[in-house]
């Protein structure tokens, strides 16, 4: 039997049970920049704690010298394929120096530089808690200024929990805050948060209950980055991109740090690739800016550390010490967080750092104020790299690349090809796979699950990104059919094709989204399962008690199906029009569930 399912964040569909809540489930919401553990989730922006809990580098460090840099970046691209292309900034005493190998892409395309520009994902917070320190220092805000005290009027007074949270506990992530709002809809897969708006973030508030007054510990939250360079943008008078435009990067000369890229940046900016040098989209955050969204160089990040060090005049200068003084604890006994900064400290030695990662991108930045050493690293892929980052400042810092992708890269084929391999292939009796193209690469659906992508390593070859599987297409032998076997937990299991197409997909219908306001309210399956239904614009979409919003899409008037679940919504509509239930059709079930007032 097939065991193929998605890994968080993709769905992932729970046994039907008529005693509980029925099994739609909605995807992770992504976690923006690494999470905190040593394997990075595709999703990534966060601070990753355990990876670097233990460097720390002082004067007895021995930095890297120049050859082994060049030696440990080659062997990151060439041996490991880490990334397409991978740039480490040096700075110190004696001045700044860069190294870079590989290219934007395969070795026809243009080679990486200091120059280059790169998502930088989570480093982004260092410049919005900087913003902060900066603030507190015109006296524009202080730290234990609260959240509502910068809202705008007319939200105000419903957000509760802005009551109570302070500055100070965004920038340090001890705001009780969740990592993400659970009203982040992803109607972009490949750009996750682009569509969340302001509206979106203060109903959030609005809804989100006070913490408790006491008890409040270290938890990563991007909402709380993000919030915090709105709040800060919105008490200027200005928008996140020209507060740091005016305050940070103006100043310090930093004129490849931006968000929306003039041409000749965009130029400049190298693609992003996932997993097996898969290509990503890049990342568009207008809300959550704060939390992520700037993009930049290695030239002018070793600019910014040579300011944090001392080592370049800057006005900003006393406002970046305020900002790394230990704050707060954090998942780690030897790393405290200050504004922004984490800070490991091990044997008297303190390593000031932050990482980031975003769909298609790595990048970590760290100095020692004691050594008067910084380094900077940026990647167009999301494989991690603080490992690199440490070695430079510190030899006694091991190297530990991630295991090399065993062959499986990214291979374009023609699309003739992703159209020949398109179908539907019986597994057994009740187990089929739905195959079908979608722009570079194929999608695939087992029975009772989700489409997932599945990425070409030949033109028979194909690999998942999200689930360690891996399904070899067959041609038609003699009689015989053609067929696809998929390759997972040891197991080898044959698909014969049925048809050149799979099963049809529903198709979204164009209806007049004023239609959606008939559908918004609740309606209960049981007492502790109530959909919720809202209107976002012209999207309709729904969420189940515990899980997160997703857009259903209407197949007709009153029939809708999910983007990326097996399931389907159905409205019952009286004869003056009210809504009086909605159905949920999954895994062969049908679930009504009543209107409440």
């Amino acid at each position: 039997m097939a065991h193929l399912r998605a890994q968080e964040p993709r769905p992932n569909l729970a046994p039907m049970n008529t005693h509980s809540k029925p099994p739609l489930q909605s995807p992770s919401a992504p976690p923006l920049f690494p999470p905190v553990a040593a394997a990075l989730l595709r999703w990534g922006f966060g601070a990753c704690i355990g990876c670097l809990s233990v460097l720390a580098v002082g004067g007895a460090a021995v930095p890297a010298t120049d050859a082994q840099i060049r030696q440990a970046l080659a062997d990151r691209v060439d041996r490991d394929h880490a990334a397409p292309g991978i740039v480490v900034g040096v700075v110190d005493a004696k001045g700044s120096r860069f190294f870079a190998h590989g290219h934007f892409a395969g070795a026809d395309t243009p080679a990486v530089d200091p120059d280059t520009v790169f998502e930088i994902g989570s480093a982004t917070k260092v410049f919005t808690s900087l913003l902060l320190a900066e603030a507190v220092g015109r006296k524009e805000v202080a730290l234990d200024t609260k959240v509502a005290e910068l809202l705008p009027a007319e939200v105000r007074g419903s957000a509760r929990a802005a009551q109570t949270i302070t500055l100070l506990g965004l920038a340090t992530h001890h705001s009780g805050l969740p990592r993400l709002p659970d009203n982040l809809v992803i109607f972009q897969p490949g750009n996750p948060y682009a569509d969340y708006t302001p509206a979106d973030l203060y109903e959030f508030l609005a809804e989100f209950p006070p913490p408790a007054d006491t008890g409040i510990g270290y938890a990563y939250s991007n909402l709380g980055a993000g919030l915090l360079g709105h709040l800060l943008a919105l008490r200027a008078g200005t928008n996140y991109e020209a507060l740091v435009r005016a305050r940070i990067t103006a100043p310090l000369g930093m004129s490849a740090t931006a968000i929306t890229l003039s041409p000749a940046l965009r130029d400049r900016l190298a693609p992003g690739h996932a997993g097996h040098g898969v290509p990503a989209a890049n990342w568009d955050l207008p809300t959550l800016a704060g939390a992520g969204a700037l993009r930049s160089s290695a030239r002018d990040l070793l600019v910014f550390l040579a300011a944090n060090l001392g080592l370049r005049p800057s006005p900003l200068l006393p406002a970046m010490r305020l900002q790394r003084e230990p704050r707060a604890a954090t998942d780690s006994a030897v790393v405290r967080i200050g504004l922004g900064w984490h800070l490991t400290t091990k044997a008297g030695a303190t390593t000031v750092w932050h990482n980031g990662q975003t769909g298609g991108y790595h990048s970590f930045l760290a100095f020692d104020p004691a050594a008067q050493r910084g380094v900077v690293v940026l990647a167009n892929s999301t494989a991690a790299l603080e490992d690199l980052g440490g070695f430079v400042l510190d030899v006694a810092h091991a190297l530990t690349p991630s295991p090399v992708d065993a062959g499986l890269r990214f291979t374009p084929v023609p699309p003739a090809v992703l159209a020949a391999r398109a179908g539907r292939y019986q597994l057994t009796p009740q187990v089929f796979f739905n195959v079908r193209p979608a722009g570079d690469h194929l999608e695939a659906r087992l029975t009772g699950q989700s489409y997932l992508a599945l990425y070409p390593a030949s033109p028979t070859e194909f690999f998942y990104s999200d689930v360690d599987a891996r399904i070899t297409f067959e041609p038609a032998a003699g009689s015989g059919k053609a067929a696809l076997v998929l390759h997972q937990n040891g197991r080898d299991q044959r698909a014969s094709k049925l048809a050149d197409a799979g099963t049809p997909d529903p198709v979204p219908v164009r209806l007049d989204s004023a239609l959606y306001d008939r559908y918004a309210g609740r309606y209960e399956l049981v007492p502790e399962a109530v959909f919720t239904l809202h209107r976002r614009g012209d999207h309709l979409v729904a969420r189940l008690t515990g899980q997160s919003y997703l857009e259903v899409l209407p197949s007709s008037a009153t029939e809708f199906f999910y983007r990326d679940l097996d399931a389907r919504l159905s409205f019952e509509v009286g004869a003056g029009g009210a809504v009086k239930s909605l159905t949920l059709h999954q895994n062969g079930r049908d679930q009504k569930a009543r209107r409440l007032p």
